[in-house]
């Protein structure tokens, strides 16, 4: 399957630098509404079968005119919304939830901040969430999500890629996936970086 995560477009807690991940989160600004009708030009060269976004409503806003010039549903799922942060929430200081994405490791998967969630309790939902999106049987699949949560779980399934290889994302830049849940998955692109080779397994 291929995979295609978007980050959603711009929202006014972005430009505040405010840690928005609760439900339903800030709607999409001026400029992050120009974004995702830009999408619509910028994705034109990938096929889409099935279009997913999160229940927060700027992911849903984000997919709405892609799904308008495909002519698809926007199917919206829990599981890929926001990593929480939990007693941070809405705070203009990062470090302690970077702190604590930055930590999580095969060996470190049951650490969280008060109130949000642990990176098993994460990367269970949105690996469940995806397996669904696969057994539904498209080969081409694009999601709408978030930043924290993209970043995290796309480097869990191929690390080789490496943290210096895949900065935060910016809004509605994307990352491609290749693969299955039973094979793996390969990142084939962060955001304007292409990989020139496959992981080597």
């Amino acid at each position: 399957m291929r995979l295609i995560l978007i980050r959603h477009g711009e929202t006014q807690s972005n430009v505040n630098r405010q840690l928005d991940t609760a439900f339903p989160g800030a709607p999409l600004n001026e400029q992050g509404l120009a974004q995702a009708d830009a999408l619509v030009d910028a994705l034109a060269h990938e096929h889409i079968d099935a279009l997913y976004a999160s229940v927060l409503t700027r992911a849903q806003q984000t997919a709405a005119p892609l799904a308008r010039a495909r002519e698809l549903d926007v199917t919206v799922v829990d599981g890929i919304k926001e990593i929480a942060a939990g007693v941070e929430e809405m705070s203009t200081d990062w470090s302690v939830y970077i702190g604590v994405l930055n930590s999580w490791a095969p060996d470190n998967l049951d650490v969280g901040i008060d109130g949000g969630e642990t990176a098993r309790e994460f990367l269970t939902r949105f690996t469940n969430a995806v397996a669904a999106m696969e057994q539904a049987g498209d080969e081409a699949v694009a999601l709408v999500s978030h930043g924290a949560a993209l970043r995290v779980w796309a480097l869990a399934q191929d690390p080789s890629l490496g943290m210096e290889h895949a900065p935060p994302l910016r809004n509605t830049q994307w990352i491609v996936l290749t693969g299955s849940m039973s094979s793996g998955w390969t990142i084939e692109r962060w955001g304007d970086h292409i990989r020139p080779t496959a992981r080597v397994s």
